[in-house]
């Protein structure tokens, strides 16, 4: 290494954003030789807050610091400098970065305090936090070197139940970026009803159906069991039922917007669901979605036998699906990333690179990697690094 890396210097500039501004810091440093090692800019209620690290000469640093204080002067901001000498890696360098990424409708001083505490004891240094997200939700994602990520995670769970919020860690590296394949529940969570209790509020047996569907939901009754005793229960109903409730299903807020975005950037998005193929597959063919599973009703002669055909799509059928999908669009289960709710989505979500409990139930939230409490499903965007500016981008 030169002796001109070997001396390094910080510059930090801040003050009210205009134009020119940065032009004007690199063209007072353009007459030195100096080598830029790092930068980060950012810009907030209209504070700019600037910072350059360089590598340059020593005999330099004098003049280097005369420039700056008379460059902050024609600008009307402040700048301050500080020169070493000894060798300063920049983020770009480090290895085995790790992203934490923090959501809440209301994010507090203490839930960023708790954060970082987390990270310093299981050993983590915090290299840089920035906003990814101000709408519908705030997010903000802190990268970390030095940590584990399954200790970092373990620890983390703690503090967003503390706090109230939602905490998601992952890896970074190209992994981060490569293509991946979502595979997601429907009944309370790509949609915001039931299937089921909807169709069970058409033959006025609503009541008898989400006790046996609440028990279904919480891990106490088998999934399969549950399922034909409530389909029992639809027996003798007129299948013009079925095109009443395909009208009445309603997207759960940010939903569209996840699956076109993920679509829009490259990636695979698909369903499993323990409902009903024929209430579902008018709405999958409007998002575009071509791979699904879920359960058969029998209809014979215009009306519902009670009978759900063979093979059911239980909690192991949705592990499967998540398994056969990610062969058949060619990506490796480390990149896929299953969403549920209940406890029929468990083996799914633990098959799953990234496992997200969506408005889940306690079961599921404990099991799950991450766990979303806001009622966005879009959140899950920035969960996997994307920001609202690309999401905004992609669906221009």
């Amino acid at each position: 290494m030169s002796s001109d890396a070997q001396h390094t210097g910080l510059i930090l500039l801040t003050g009210t954003d205009a134009p020119g501004i940065t032009q004007a810091l690199f063209a007072a440093l353009e007459p030195f030789a100096i080598t830029v090692l790092d930068i980060e800019q950012v810009v907030i209620s209209d504070r700019l807050i600037l910072t350059v690290l360089i590598g340059l000469s020593p005999a330099h640093s004098k003049a280097i610091e005369a420039d700056l204080d008379e460059c902050a002067i024609k600008l009307g901001v402040d700048i301050a400098t500080l020169f070493s000498d000894s060798a300063t890696s920049s983020i770009q360098a480090k290895q085995g970065l790790l992203h934490v990424v923090a959501l809440s409708q209301k994010l507090q001083p203490s839930a960023i305090a708790q954060i970082a505490t987390a990270i310093t004891t299981q050993g983590g240094n915090i290299e840089r936090i920035f906003r990814t997200a101000s709408y519908p939700v705030t997010a903000v994602e802190f990268q970390v070197s030095a940590a584990s990520v399954e200790q970092l995670r373990a620890s983390l769970a703690l503090v967003a139940r503390e706090v109230g919020i939602d905490i998601a860690v992952s890896p970074g590296g190209l992994a981060r970026l490569a293509k991946k394949l979502v595979v997601m529940d429907v009944d309370s969570t790509l949609i915001q009803q039931e299937v089921i209790e909807l169709l069970a509020a058409k033959v006025g047996v609503e009541k008898e159906v989400i006790e046996i569907t609440n028990a279904a939901m919480a891990g106490e009754l088998d999934f399969e069991a549950s399922l034909r005793a409530r389909v029992a229960l639809l027996a003798g109903a007129s299948e013009e039922i079925l095109d009443e409730v395909r009208n009445e299903i309603k997207l759960t807020p940010g939903a569209r917007t996840l699956v076109k975005t993920l679509q829009k950037l490259g990636h695979e998005v698909a369903v499993v669901s323990g409902g009903f193929t024929c209430v579902i597959e008018p709405l999958l063919a409007d998002l575009g979605i071509t791979n699904y599973r879920a359960n058969n009703l029998e209809i014979v002669a215009g009306k519902l036998t009670g009978q759900v055909l063979e093979p059911i799509i239980d909690r192991a059928a949705k592990a499967q699906a998540l398994r056969d999908f990610a062969v058949k669009t060619g990506v490796t289960l480390e990149q896929t990333i299953a969403i549920g709710d209940g406890a029929n989505d468990l083996d799914m979500i633990a098959a799953a690179g990234l496992g997200i409990a969506f408005n889940a139930k306690p079961a599921v939230r404990a099991a799950a990697d991450s766990s979303l409490t806001a009622p966005y499903l879009d959140s899950v965007l920035y969960l996997l690094g994307i920001t609202r500016e690309d999401v905004e981008a992609a669906n221009i």
